[in-house]
């Protein structure tokens, strides 16, 4: 079987935006190849000494890559992507060059080049994400490991936002507590939040194959076997209860539009955890969330990246 990879060149603060463009028009997973990636670099296995400099790597800007069946149309999905990249900068995201094109891609050489880039990764003190072929042992008395089947998505768990919703995660989190991850995605966040000691969480993302994706890794990971998922719009469709810690790693724009909903979910003094933040958008956000209500206990960078965690002051409001 051969596949078709339509490849994106933009810049790093667009990847979220275009992947999320790639897969809504059908793609079947996506690779991400961004310069920025060395900076935030460690190797998994502290006996291997490879130097950062020593790592082949794009000295700027970054690709996302889509993969699609070979039977898909491709003049339709290439125009209707390239208009999609051609308006992100009437959201405020750098996007340049933004230029679209298609790459034959045969099978066998994606499964071995996807295996051989994708190993364990240590994302923070106490995560270790695994892809599921790797047999892997804790180094760590302290390290909990989540086990990922990321089907054709390269570098789940390893971008900067997800570390940084999970290092918030390992702050807040002092067990028990319930939450709702929004926009679940690979589900990650919901099954790092059980390993640290969170109790009932709920994950839900606006994409029902997003939702399958993440009750796969879900059964791969038997600690959080109970962790719910739920086709819904932000939090349009959820139950009518409130939770201790609101989670949600996704594009400042989509963020704007849940802040003014997250307190109808959140208990007094809850907790809500943010990220997908690139730099030029921290202020807008923190004034967003305190024009709400909620107020902002902590801010965390990993390269040009922000996480913020905030708290519902209720007796505030």
């Amino acid at each position: 079987m051969s596949w078709q990879k339509i490849v994106v060149e933009t810049q790093t603060e667009s990847i979220e935006a275009i992947s999320n463009i790639l897969m809504t028009n059908g793609a079947e997973g996506v690779e991400i190849d961004d310069s920025t990636e060395l900076d935030h670099y460690q190797p998994s296995d502290a006996t291997v000494m490879v130097k950062a400099e020593d790592i082949v790597h794009r000295t700027s800007g970054a690709s996302v890559s889509g993969y699609f069946a070979n039977e898909a149309d491709l003049v339709l999905l290439t125009n209707k992507i390239q208009s999609s990249v051609d308006e992100l900068p009437d959201f405020g995201l750098d996007a340049h060059p933004g230029t679209v094109t298609v790459q034959a891609v045969l099978d066998d050489d994606w499964a071995t080049e996807w295996q051989k880039y994708y190993h364990p990764v240590r994302v923070t003190r106490h995560i270790t994400v695994v892809p599921k072929w790797e047999n892997y042992q804790p180094i760590q008395k302290d390290e909990q490991v989540i086990v990922l089947d990321p089907g054709m998505a390269f570098g789940t768990g390893t971008h900067p936002t997800t570390k940084l919703m999970i290092q918030a995660l390992e702050v807040v989190v002092r067990g028990g507590e319930t939450v709702i991850d929004v926009g679940t995605g690979s589900g990650v966040l919901g099954i790092a939040a059980r390993l640290l000691g969170a109790g009932d969480i709920l994950g839900t993302d606006i994409d029902d194959v997003a939702v399958t994706s993440a009750q796969g890794n879900v059964d791969l990971n038997p600690q959080a076997a109970d962790m719910q998922l739920m086709v819904s719009d932000l939090l349009n469709d959820v139950p009518n209860k409130q939770y201790d810690i609101v989670i949600a790693n996704m594009l400042a724009e989509v963020l704007e539009l849940l802040i003014p909903k997250v307190k109808n979910v959140l208990q007094p003094n809850g907790r809500f955890l943010l990220s997908g933040i690139y730099y030029d958008k921290r202020d807008k956000m923190i004034s967003d969330l305190q024009e709400n209500g909620l107020v902002v206990e902590q801010s965390m960078k990993l390269g040009d990246w922000y996480g913020i965690i905030a708290k519902f002051n209720r007796e505030d409001n």
